[in-house]
């Protein structure tokens, strides 16, 4: 039965079984398990609002700009194998835990090269620009990095693959001190 369903079965208390069983479920959650199981949610609910402004912007014609979609998948790897692995009934937690948390930092390093790339491509346009162009060889380096992540000049939105990164730190923070580790260590 669905845990929205409201004509489920009653019990004899007059609740129904879903909503006893979600409320156990619930219940029966530790602190800890609640809010990892909460940042794998947020870390989801990034990976889509990346992806749906990847889609609006039309933001696969090049190579460069799969690095992105590159990143949502790999977050996405690492989130499922996350939900997996804190099952009670996961074969291997230790190593998924693991694999997760290497995926985790695989998609941080692919947010980083997409900041990069976004930088790279707004420095290459500034000497097209309309307003800067005709100067843009005599602004010093560091000013025309400047204006290249500030957005000043270029359409590469410099900070857009930081909600990426932030996506993989949260996949991270999500791996830090889980029981599957702690309890493996312990033992040790």
């Amino acid at each position: 039965m669905s845990v929205l369903r409201v004509t489920a079965a009653l019990t004899p208390n007059g609740r129904t079984d879903d909503a006893v069983s979600l409320s156990a479920r619930l219940a029966a959650l530790d602190t800890p398990t609640l809010l990892r199981r909460g940042l794998v949610a947020l870390a989801l609910l990034g990976m889509a609002g990346a992806a749906l402004e990847l889609l609006f912007t039309r933001h696969w014609s090049t190579i460069g700009m799969n690095v992105a979609w590159l990143d949502i998948g790999v977050c996405l790897v690492a989130a499922v194998i996350l939900a997996i692995a804190s099952s009670p009934r996961a074969a291997a937690p230790r190593r998924a835990i693991l694999v997760a948390r290497w995926l985790a930092v695989l998609g941080l390093v692919l947010a980083v090269v997409g900041v990069v790339l976004h930088v790279w491509a707004n420095l290459q346009a500034g000497p097209a620009d309309p307003t800067l162009g005709a100067t843009w060889e005599t602004i010093p380096p560091l000013e025309q990095l400047w204006d290249a992540v500030a957005g000043t000049v270029g359409k590469a939105p410099s900070l857009a693959p930081g909600a990426l990164a932030e996506t993989s730190l949260i996949l991270l923070l999500a791996t830090l001190r889980h029981p599957a580790l702690d309890a493996r260590l312990s033992a040790a």
